[in-house]
């Protein structure tokens, strides 16, 4: 989203030319690629542990951390790499999102029209809402020493990136519609009136 923002703010003559079926079949691709590579990397360094204590996860998904907290076997080695493959997948994305926003902030600058300058903030307001949100949980939630005392934190984390975001996501980007904007605000005078 954030090189289609950047390529729509821009070079919005050269849109249509960039931004083809092939562009965003290649980004689809990619992502999907480093996650089932990272994934693989994670799953074969996961099945080298030893667990020979208890079976109960504390936490509500099955996820890499808790499942090594359980492992008999000296778990540095995961822990790092956990920390390797959030900083280079996390860290690197949200990089390249940054480097969008401040080139996408260079043009706006540019544009001599407030109303032109709004517009365009207001596109890109909620896509960096929630990247801000999403990584900045699940970067906290990868990128801290591992301990017993941080697992609260760590499940509230979880849920916020896993639960929240996701059901905040349609919610923000819908409420920049002007159409859906009229009907939340007639739904709402209606339950009013018939309260009153």
């Amino acid at each position: 989203m954030a090189y289609d923002r950047y390529v729509a703010i821009c070079n919005p003559l050269r849109y249509g030319s960039i931004m083809t079926i092939q562009m965003c079949n290649l980004l689809f691709a990619a992502s999907y690629f480093a996650a089932v590579v990272q994934a693989a990397i994670q799953t074969g360094f996961t099945f080298s542990l030893t667990f020979c204590g208890s079976n109960i996860i504390n936490h509500f998904i099955c996820d890499v951390l808790p499942l090594i907290r359980l492992s008999c076997s000296i778990t540095f080695l995961n822990e790092m790499l956990i920390s390797v493959c959030a900083a280079i997948i996390g860290g690197g994305s949200l990089f390249i999102i940054l480097i969008s926003y401040i080139c996408i902030t260079v043009t706006v600058v540019k544009i001599p029209s407030s109303q032109g300058k709004k517009k365009a903030f207001s596109t890109c307001a909620s896509h960096l809402l929630c990247v801000t949100l999403f990584y900045g949980t699940v970067l906290f939630n990868y990128l801290h020493p591992y301990g017993a005392s941080l697992m609260h934190q760590e499940i509230v984390a979880s849920v916020f990136y896993t639960v929240v975001i996701p059901m905040l996501n349609p919610l923000i980007y819908s409420l920049r519609n002007t159409e859906i904007i009229h009907i939340m605000q007639q739904f709402f005078a209606q339950r009013i009136t018939i309260w009153l």
